[in-house]
C-alpha cells in the first residue's frame, strides 16, 4: 500500500500560512480561528443535524451564489430547519467575512447551518431551542497543481450512496459518515478516493465529488438519482448542451468506466479534476485527460469569468 503522504484528494490545496490567522464567522461575530467554537451541545456536533454549502470566491464575487442558496434553502426546508437569515443576510455575512480576511479570489468557503444548541444531549429536534448555529469558514485556497496535473486514483468501494428513503444523497448534510467510510475503504485499498456505486450497482459518485467519463467523444455521468446534484456537475452538463458536446445522464457499469477514454470529477473547489486510474486500471493515455476534458475546463473558466466580472 502506498505511504499515507503519497495520497491525494480533490481538495488538496497549496499551503498558505495566512490561513493560520483567519477570522471565522460564528452567529454574527468574527473570531480568530483559535477562538471560534460551538457548544458541545450543538446539534451539528452531537448528531450531524445540519446542512452546509461550499462556495468559491472569484474576483470578489461568490460564483453561482443563487444556485448554492437554492440547494441550501431547499434542504433546510425539507428538514424543517429555519436558517433565521435571508439570502441577502447570508451574502452580507459572506462578504463581511471575506473582507475581514482580505480575500477577493482563490478563496473557498464552508458555510454551515445546524439546528443549534440542545437543552439535553438527545436526538429529538424539539430539544434545539436557541435557534440555528451559523458558521462561515473562508480559507485562502488554491487547488494543488500536482493533483490537477497527475490526476486522482479511485478505488471502487463497498459503501454505497443510499436510497432516498434512508438518507437522500441530495442533502448536503453534516451527516457524512457514509462518505467518510467510503474514503477510508479507498485509502485501505491504496487509492486516493472512493468510487461509490448506487444501490443497483451502477457507477454513481465518489465520496467527495461527482464523477464523469468520456467515451468516443461523449460525456457520461450518473442519472443523479442517488448522488449529490452538485452545482459544478450541473454547470458541466449545461456547458455540454450549449456547446454541442454529447452528454448523457444514464446508468452505466464499471466496465464502461474502466474502458473510458477520459474521466474526471467535478466540485466547487477543484472544478474539474482528472481521474488517472480506477481500481489500478489506467484511464486513457494521458492520466484521464483528453480533448473533451480540456475543452470543458476551458469553457468552465470562461463561464466563471462571465459570472464573476
Amino acid at each position: 500500500m502506498p505511504h499515507q503522504t503519497s495520497r491525494k484528494t480533490t481538495h488538496d490545496a497549496e499551503e498558505d500560512v495566512r490561513n493560520q490567522d483567519i477570522q471565522i464567522y460564528v452567529n454574527g461575530t468574527l473570531k480568530h480561528r483559535s477562538e471560534a467554537m460551538v457548544s458541545v451541545y450543538d446539534s451539528g456536533f452531537m448528531l450531524g443535524d445540519g446542512m452546509w454549502e461550499g462556495l468559491r470566491l472569484y474576483n470578489g464575487t461568490w460564483a453561482f451564489f443563487d444556485e448554492h442558496m437554492d440547494r441550501l434553502f431547499d434542504s433546510c426546508k425539507a428538514v424543517s430547519l429555519d436558517i433565521g437569515m435571508t439570502r441577502a443576510d447570508i451574502h452580507d455575512a459572506l462578504q463581511m467575512t471575506a473582507k475581514a480576511n482580505i480575500m477577493t479570489s482563490n478563496a473557498h468557503c464552508r458555510l454551515m447551518v445546524t439546528r443549534g444548541v440542545k437543552v439535553k444531549p438527545f436526538q429529538h429536534p424539539s430539544l434545539s431551542r436557541t435557534g440555528p448555529t451559523v458558521v462561515i469558514i473562508i480559507e485562502h485556497s488554491k487547488p494543488a497543481e500536482t493533483v490537477q496535473a497527475k490526476g486522482i486514483r479511485l478505488a471502487t468501494v463497498p459503501q454505497v450512496r443510499g436510497l432516498p428513503m434512508s438518507q437522500d444523497a441530495k442533502y448536503n448534510s453534516h451527516s457524512k459518515l457514509n462518505c467518510v467510510i467510503a474514503c477510508l475503504q479507498a485509502e485501505q485499498a491504496g487509492a486516493d478516493e472512493g468510487l461509490m456505486l448506487d444501490p443497483h450497482g451502477f457507477v454513481n459518485t465518489t465520496n467527495a465529488c461527482n464523477f464523469f467519463i468520456v467515451r468516443k467523444g461523449a460525456v457520461w455521468t450518473s442519472t443523479g438519482d442517488y448522488c449529490m446534484n452538485g452545482v459544478t456537475r450541473q454547470k458541466v452538463i449545461d456547458l455540454c448542451y450549449i456547446n454541442d458536446i454529447p452528454v448523457f445522464e444514464r446508468n452505466f457499469s464499471l466496465v464502461d468506466a474502466y474502458g473510458a477514454d477520459e474521466a474526471f470529477l467535478t466540485g466547487t473547489f477543484g472544478a474539474q479534476t482528472p481521474v488517472a486510474e480506477i481500481d489500478g486500471k489506467p484511464i486513457g493515455e494521458n492520466g484521464g485527460r483528453g480533448p473533451v476534458l480540456d475543452r470543458i475546463r476551458a469553457l468552465y473558466k470562461e463561464m466563471i469569468a462571465k459570472a464573476t466580472t
